[in-house]
Order: C-alpha cells, then sequence, then structure tokens
C-alpha cells in the first residue's frame, strides 16, 4: 500500500501565496510522474501541475507563471508553491503519484497511480 499525505492548505487573502506539500510512503520503488489536481465545488476535478521524475513540468495555463512544481526524489515529496493566488483557485488540492510498488513490477513497467486525501485552499478577503 502507498499513501500521499498532503498538508500546507488554509485561508489567504488574493495576491498571498501558500506552499502545498505531498509526501508519499508505504510500499514504493520508485514513482514517475506526479501531479497536483483540484476540484472546485460544483465543478470536475482538474489538473494543475505534473513534474517527471528528471523534473519536468508542465501547468494548467491558468497557473502558469504563478504556481511551481517542484519535487525531492529521495523523500519522496512533491510541492506546489502558489504564488499571486486568486480566489479562482479556491479549491481541494489533490496530489498523485504513479508507483512502482515492488522491484518485478518496476521490471514489467507496471505502476499504480495512488492519491492523497485533498487540502482545502482558500483565496478570499
Amino acid at each position: 500500500q502507498v499513501q500521499l499525505v498532503e498538508s500546507g492548505g488554509g485561508l489567504v487573502q488574493p495576491g498571498g501565496s501558500l506552499r502545498l506539500s505531498c509526501a508519499a510512503s508505504g510500499s514504493i520503488v520508485s514513482i514517475n510522474a506526479m501531479g497536483w489536481y483540484r476540484q472546485a465545488p460544483g465543478k470536475q476535478r482538474e489538473l494543475v501541475a505534473t513534474i517527471t521524475t528528471g523534473g519536468r513540468t508542465n501547468y494548467v495555463d491558468s497557473v502558469k507563471g504563478r504556481f511551481t512544481s517542484s519535487r525531492d526524489n529521495a523523500k519522496n515529496t512533491v510541492h506546489l508553491q502558489m504564488n499571486s493566488l486568486k480566489p479562482e483557485d479556491t479549491a481541494v488540492y489533490y496530489c498523485n503519484a504513479d508507483v512502482f510498488s515492488t522491484p518485478r513490477q518496476a521490471g514489467l513497467g507496471y505502476s499504480s497511480v495512488y492519491w492523497g486525501q485533498g487540502t482545502q485552499v482558500t483565496v478570499s478577503s
């Protein structure tokens, strides 16, 4: 089993910053891509950012230039630095990870995706 735990959410004023973190633990041989998603009330979950093992990142257009994702492969953690926050960034933020849990799975290229429980980010004055 693999567990992902997010932290760092909260209430912030427009224009402020927050840093989210997500730590993966459990049966992990290696992790491929890690990602951040968000879901606002009444809306579908949307992809915010992805980051590969090598640190290559992709962002949804609405957060480009404001959000930065980074990861520490040795600690199986991923971060999302969110600057210049807007009310429309309000959502529950989830991280996920594409994990090889055993050496056999890694050898076969068989990975599984795990999700965290989510952390609330509220941007409001």
